[in-house]
């Protein structure tokens, strides 16, 4: 099982699988939620639990996507694709380390052009 929360507490989950490898996102709404690229691992929503929500908010980020922070810290947390069974969950939010890196890079076509991305990952122009 796998823990994390937001900067400030109010908002806490639990992850109840193993982590696959996070995806980076480089699409533009990632890095401006996020303030450079987005780092997420998947979470079944049959193992995802929300064990403090005070501070959940949701933002309707496009006709097939929310995404969650917390009202009080404004740390970002969730990506939630409408009509699929898993939660894409910011990596950094997890209070516990795993020995997992990054298993692709997703929307490179979209890449903002203050970085460039120098590892042997697969890069997806799209999803």
């Amino acid at each position: 099982m796998h823990k994390g929360s937001c900067l400030c507490g109010d908002v806490q989950y639990e992850i109840k699988h193993d982590l696959e490898a996070p995806v980076a996102c480089h699409c533009s709404q990632c890095r401006k939620t996020s303030g450079h690229f987005w780092a997420a691992v998947h979470a079944t929503k049959s193992d995802f639990v929300l064990t403090e929500d005070s501070g959940l908010k949701w933002y309707d980020s496009s006709s097939w996507a929310r995404r969650g922070f917390c009202g009080t810290c404004g740390s970002s947390l969730f990506y939630d694709m409408k009509g699929e069974d898993f939660l894409s969950v910011a990596a950094g939010t997890l209070d516990s380390d795993f020995d997992v890196k990054i298993g692709k890079h997703i929307f490179c076509a979209d890449k903002g052009k203050n970085y460039e991305i120098n590892d042997d990952v697969t890069q997806l122009d799209q999803y």
